[in-house]
């Protein structure tokens, strides 16, 4: 073999001109140097033992895979009201897909009825609303929950929406031992990044013990949790850090339920995992191969006995962010490969997401591309029909062993910590990927990461694409008049008896039961979602996270950049000018915790120069107003990723003219489609960002109202 790879070497330099072939070489974030030739030198002494189906299940968790039987298709939904929802659902249904996941909106999890005046723009919008059990009865209409898994996105008001779950499957006429599913329960990640949260960490925790505990006792078809590494993705962090953080949140849960006294083999195997899938195909089946490994070996040494117990089962997901708004017909494209590399990963089901959604809900077009996307690959690729294809590749092997090793030096740094919830805390790892977020936007702006369509190959005309719309008012209207028609046919006396108790099992602890027991007890009585939480956060409180920004990142990357260089001195010129450099006020307004996007733009705004402010999450239009009132910034930049900002911009936008600060500019940016824009303008709005958008760009135009409204003040 040495032989060989002399005389590929020779061959290599003389194709490069003499050049190194080692300059081939590619370095990822996640800290891998890939190299140009792999051989079976680089293949690990372990891979050519490893076979499917057993320990440490690094080439699946079944003997026989897909050859047997193929990966669940189980697509993400939810919109608008329950109705249009469950129609949605049994129309994806009698199209071939085989399990549900549902999507609720931002109102749900968060913990409020949508009659709650922190919710106005975001009933319906960026998933399902649910207020009550007739609301999760209309949901899974027509739609047997004795057959059908179904997988819930919830983290926040876990506790509520569970107890109605399994309530409407009571009055379906199916007993909660039957029925088959998956609730997410992952509310650590939510800390670190999505942010849809809603009770302190330790109460939160809790949360989670009791509900892996009480499915344990009375749901043995159902999954307690999904640990989710989804998000960490999708807001920035490396593979290498999706695999590790992910694991690390699992084993904080593993010990939880422990210290609430179970026993490990009891619940471990209906635990389950969720991992984005983005666009480095390799890197990613990887990924999914050193989840296993690794999840095999944790298991063992916190005391796993059943081989059940050490497989780690996993949905995934194709990635969001790797959707773009630009030449949109370029995500199918995308979708397919991400599909691709979570099939020859091994996962347990596929959500493939729509080419639309980076600009909104998917229509029912390209919700049919997407679940079509992954019937093709079942039935006409032949994907199936071997067990681990890639098993035994040299590259694969090699990628999979050198993931192990990065995870493994990330998990001890977190046990190093005293475990995740301890890690959290201190905003370790919070900060990490917040670092590599904006190291990855650095990249692309420099047009070192190539985005076909975005940052090269652009279209200069592009025709548009025809998006689902909500109409918020509308389903907001709704959902109030079921809330009153909920609360005028219940008996309040049972009801108030109902909350009164799961506010003693809250205050008292376990103790006095368990937290998911008296909740379904309470949602029978027809309490609603809101109440439930509100009885809890009493209680337990709500948690409000620390908005910090990442320093210097953006501006290393760009260090010496003609256009980045020219444009910190023109702020620094205003600066001098004007006693202080422009402020820009960051604002996250309604219940989207999405802050990703944010976060970078004022990263990179700040490396630049402007005094940069960001609003906590989570706030109203008025409470926005005041602060840039008060503050007396320049320029307001409004993220908006969930779909709220017909209803809230011009909140805003009112709040400042009945101030009379209009004045104050106000920009926004994230997931606006291109049909929304001139409703905005038309709103006062001075600039839109969408997704893709060059920081710098956006730094230069926010930099030029700045200088035209002090020209005319």
């Amino acid at each position: 073999m040495s032989d060989a790879i002399e005389i590929w070497r020779a061959l290599a330099a003389e194709e490069l001109k003499g050049r190194d072939p080692a300059t081939l070489e590619r370095h990822r974030p996640e800290g891998v140097t890939v190299k140009a030739l792999y051989t079976e030198a680089d293949l690990p002494e372990a891979a050519a033992q490893a076979v499917p189906g057993v320990a440490p299940f690094t080439r699946g968790i079944r003997a026989t895979m897909y050859a047997n039987r193929p990966w669940t298709i189980r697509q993400y939904a939810g919109f608008s009201t329950a109705e249009a929802s469950n129609a949605f659902y049994r129309r994806n249904l009698a199209a071939g897909q085989k399990g549900l996941s549902v999507a609720f909106d931002l109102a749900t999890h968060r913990g409020y009825d949508s009659d709650h005046p922190r919710v106005a723009g975001d009933v319906g919008k960026a998933g399902v609303a649910i207020d009550s059990v007739e609301d999760m009865k209309i949901l899974f209409d027509r739609i047997p929950l004795d057959e059908m898994s179904v997988s819930m996105t919830m983290n926040g008001a876990v506790i509520p929406v569970l107890a109605m779950f399994i309530v409407a499957g009571e009055e379906q006429g199916v007993s909660r031992e039957k029925l088959s599913g998956t609730i997410q329960n992952d509310v650590l990640k939510e800390f670190m990044v999505r942010n849809t949260y809603i009770y302190p960490p330790e109460p939160s925790m809790s949360i989670v013990a009791d509900i892996i505990g009480e499915t344990a006792r009375t749901m043995p078809r159902f999954n307690s949790i999904s640990i989710s590494g989804y998000h960490m993705q999708e807001a920035g962090a490396t593979l290498a850090q999706e695999l590790a953080y992910t694991l690390a949140d699992g084993i904080d849960y593993v010990r939880a339920a422990l210290d609430s006294g179970l026993d490990i083999d009891a619940f471990a195997p209906r635990l389950s995992f969720f991992f984005c899938i983005g666009m480095d195909f390799f890197m990613e089946v990887a990924k999914l191969r050193a989840a296993r490994t690794l999840w095999a070996e944790i298991m063992l040494g916190l005391g796993a006995q059943d081989d059940r117990s050490c497989m780690l089962r996993t949905h995934c997901q194709t990635s969001g962010v790797s959707l773009t708004g630009q030449d949109p017909y370029n995500n199918v494209v995308r979708t397919t490969v991400e599909a691709m590399a979570a099939v020859l990963g091994g996962t347990q089901s596929l959500h493939t997401n729509a080419f639309d959604e980076a600009m909104a809900l998917p229509s029912e077009t390209s919700a049919r591309i997407a679940r079509n996307t992954q019937l093709i690959l079942q039935h006409e690729s032949g994907v199936s029909d071997v067990v681990d294809p890639l098993g035994g590749s040299y590259y694969v092997e090699s990628l999979t062993a050198a993931l192990v090793a990065e995870a493994r030096i990330a998990i001890d740094e977190i046990e190093a910590m005293g475990g995740m919830t301890r890690a959290i805390a201190d905003g370790l790892p919070k900060r990490r990927i917040e670092e590599a977020a904006t190291r990855r936007q650095a990249r692309v702006d420099r047009v070192e990461d190539v985005i076909v369509g975005v940052n090269r190959y652009r279209l200069d005309d592009e025709a548009p694409v025809e998006i689902l719309s909500i109409d918020n008012a509308k389903v907001r209207k709704a959902q109030i008049a079921k809330l009153a028609a909920v609360r005028a046919s219940r008996d309040e006396q049972r009801c108030a008896e109902a909350l009164s108790r799961l506010e003693r099992v809250a205050r008292e602890g376990s103790v006095a039961g368990n937290l998911l027991d008296v909740a379904v007890d309470a949602a029978r009585a027809r309490a609603t979602l809101g109440e439930i939480s509100a009885v809890m956060e009493a209680v337990f409180g709500r948690h409000e996270a620390r908005v910090e920004l990442v320093a210097g990142i953006y501006a290393k990357a760009y260090a010496g950049h003609p256009e980045f260089d020219l444009l910190e001195r023109r702020i620094q010129d205003y600066a001098h000018e004007h006693a202080g450099p422009p402020h820009v006020l960051m604002a996250k307004m309604g219940q989207d915790g999405h802050d990703r996007g944010a976060k970078v733009v004022a990263s990179a705004f700040a490396d630049l120069g402007f005094r940069m402010t960001s609003s906590a999450l989570f706030e109203t239009p008025a409470e926005i107003a005041t602060r840039a009132i008060e503050e007396d910034v320049d320029v307001i930049g409004v993220s908006s990723l969930a779909a709220g900002h017909r209803t809230l911009v011009p909140l805003l936008i009112g709040a400042l003219a009945e101030a009379g600060r209009n004045d104050i500019r106000v920009v926004c940016g994230g997931v606006i489609p291109e049909c929304d824009h001139a409703f905005l303008r038309e709103a006062g709005v001075a600039e839109i960002f969408g997704p893709g958008t060059n920081v710098l760009e956006a730094a230069a135009s926010v930099m030029g109202h700045v200088e035209g409204l002090r020209r005319n003040r």
